[in-house]
């Protein structure tokens, strides 16, 4: 039978105030790039103090990443979104928010989801929180001027409101652990937020996510559960959070903060949705169909093997491999959460579930990265590890816009099939690294950057610091603790084999 045990952090703590980690002591990677801006911080500087925050230097951070992302776009804004095709991809400035300003409707006043498009595709194909933002940014948009300048004008609309959505998404990582606000910094940095955020809608849902997972580690399953609502409203992806926390509040017992949090995210979900659904159901209904019946795409491992195969995989054949393959993930993820030496911390399940979804889905358009950062960030916070992660990511970035050059150039330049064959493998390996790391971090919680000081869950909010109630395997024998501080000073840490 398992035994109960309490995962909390040691009792013995230091006396005085919990102090604020500092990258550049702790990660000697984050140390060696500090020394472009000074060098490392110094240790008797004192955090937190005067104008200049650690979170207010995240946010302008991250508010000059995004706008440097926006120079990225400037040959596709100026020219090469409006003068044939393939000047886009060569310039890796593709964006499908100016084409979709005609494409859906918007530059003629339709009506997301009620009135009917003229083309392949009869209604908006957006989940309804995101065809309101992007409706939002229409009523923004000038009226005036010829086809290509009320496009641009869309761009900077969309991208103006999409800046303040990649700020609020570096704030509230910097927040979620409370003593390790500079893991923002990873986040703010990535260059794939500032290569992608202005692609698609997705940083919508990405911020609203984040904003949820800040609300959880605050101890508030209402505010969490509606924010995941929301953010479920704008992209499919965020309700996966609730698989992995139903397994933490099962191995803690916190039933009636989980119910909370299901019945606010299916409650703010409805608000969203159900005027839609009751008024314009076709429109509301091709969101859900189009993912359906989308055939494989880009980036995915499905697309790999069908180009290596020369076999087509079909839609539905696709759909059911990934459904098969998140069933695995799903198991796994109970298995490692029920017998982990310490409950596993709530953002690392939390990406290992996305990451996931991520590897089997039969598309993986570049923004979907997005998904993943800060998540990332908060679940590993080694920069060596983030980084190896993010050159894969890039990597893949300007891959799959040189295959998109390569097969629409009539002199075929660009990346050939077996190149763009070898970004998906590099992505993919990416990525599966990660996951890798977060998984050995959770079996080993010695080796864990969060937990080397001897917290428990910094983002788990009811979890942290709660007593198992449901255990199995190795997670049934007695608890070991960290011991945060050695009689030298120097920080130690005891799970797993003694004296590590």
């Amino acid at each position: 039978m398992p035994s109960l045990q309490k995962t909390s952090a040691p009792q013995d703590r230091p006396p005085g105030r919990p102090q604020t980690v500092i990258p550049t002591h702790r990660d000697k990677v984050a140390a060696a790039g500090s020394e472009l801006i000074g060098g490392p911080y110094g240790r008797r500087a004192r955090t937190g103090t005067g104008q200049l925050t650690p979170v207010r230097v995240i946010a302008l951070v991250a508010i000059g990443m995004f706008a440097l992302g926006m120079v990225q776009k400037l040959p596709c804004y100026n020219w090469a979104w409006f003068r044939g095709t393939t000047s886009q991809y060569t310039h890796a400035c593709y964006s499908d928010i100016p084409h979709l300003f005609t494409g859906r409707g918007f530059a003629e006043g339709l009506v997301p989801y009620f009135d009917r498009l003229n083309g392949d595709i009869p209604f908006l194909e957006y989940p309804v929180l995101t065809g309101l933002f992007m409706e939002v940014a229409a009523w923004l948009t000038p009226g005036g001027g010829d086809t290509m300048q009320r496009e641009q004008a869309y761009w900077l609309a969309n991208a103006g409101l999409l800046m303040v959505c990649a700020a609020v998404l570096a704030v509230c990582v910097a927040r979620t652990h409370r003593l390790r606000p500079w893991d923002g910094l990873l986040v703010a940095l990535a260059p794939s937020v500032a290569l992608t955020a202005t692609i698609n809608w997705d940083i919508l849902a990405v911020a609203l996510t984040a904003a949820a997972v800040l609300m959880w580690s605050r101890g508030r399953p209402l505010a969490f559960g509606l924010l995941l609502g929301l953010a479920t409203a704008a992209k499919f992806y965020p309700i996966l959070l609730l698989c992995p926390l139903l397994l933490l509040c099962w191995r803690a017992g916190k039933w009636r903060e989980y119910a909370t949090a299901v019945l606010a995210a299916a409650g703010a979900w409805l608000v969203v949705n159900l005027p839609v659904m009751l008024l314009a159901p076709e429109g509301w209904k091709q969101f859900y169909l189009f993912s359906r019946d989308r055939n494989v795409d880009f980036g995915s491992i499905w697309l790999l093997i069908s180009q290596r195969t020369g076999e087509p995989i079909t839609p539905g054949r696709a759909n059911l491999y990934a459904l098969l393959l998140m069933l695995v993930a799903v198991t796994a993820l109970a298995y490692l959460a029920f017998t982990a030496p310490r409950r596993p911390r709530f953002v690392q399940l939390a990406f290992l579930i996305v990451a996931a979804f991520v590897l089997t889905n039969k598309v993986y358009s570049p923004q979907y990265v997005l998904w993943l950062v800060p998540l990332a960030a908060l679940a590993r916070p080694r920069w060596r590890d983030f980084l190896i992660w993010q050159a894969c990511e890039v990597m893949y970035f300007v891959g799959v816009w040189m295959y998109l050059a390569f097969t629409t150039s009539g002199n075929k330049q660009g990346l050939p099939v077996d190149g763009y064959q070898f970004v998906i493998v590099l992505h993919l390996l990416g990525t599966l690294y990660l996951c890798v790391m977060v998984v050995r971090d959770i079996l080993k919680p010695e080796k864990d950057p969060v937990r080397q000081d001897g917290s428990d869950d910094p983002s788990g909010g009811v979890l942290d610091g709660a007593e198992d109630v449901f255990v199995a395997g190795r997670a049934a024998r007695p608890a070991r603790h960290a011991a945060p501080v050695a009689e030298d000073g120097r920080l130690l840490v005891q799970w797993g084999t003694p004296g590590s």
